[in-house]
């Protein structure tokens, strides 16, 4: 697969996943962004068929690496991830997946999973 992938927009769920490119164990990672706050909510990881029920169904579907087996947020919480737009990087190995998120995001019940956990750094100027 050679960088700079183009998906043609419209294109099946089937194309679309045809030119993602996942890691050894099947997967990539998930980054999911509020849509009109921009906010980041947390990281999940999707399969092919993950990709492919997000794009069909409306709401955001992982893969568990810890249970093995699908999950979609807000199915036991109510929390639930509507989906507004899915894309992909430039190396087709990462998903950007922006939704309106309904209640917490984050399993411990704070709105993001990066909330409350800064690190200190030195700020770049």
């Amino acid at each position: 697969m050679s960088a700079d992938i183009t998906i043609p927009e419209g294109a099946s769920a089937e194309t679309a996943i045809a030119e993602l490119v996942f890691n050894d164990d099947g997967l990539l990672p998930a980054i999911v962004q509020q849509w009109d706050s921009r906010d980041v909510l947390m990281l999940g990881w999707m399969d092919a068929e993950a990709v492919r029920r997000t794009m069909t169904e409306g709401r955001v579907t992982y893969w568990s690496r810890s249970r093995q087996e699908y999950w979609r947020k807000g199915d036991t919480s109510g929390h639930i991830q509507l989906v507004r737009s899915l894309a992909y990087d430039c190396d087709g190995d990462t998903l950007l997946v922006e939704v309106d998120q309904h209640g917490a995001a984050c399993h411990t019940g704070s709105r993001s999973c990066f909330d409350g956990r800064p690190l200190d750094v030195v700020v770049g100027e």
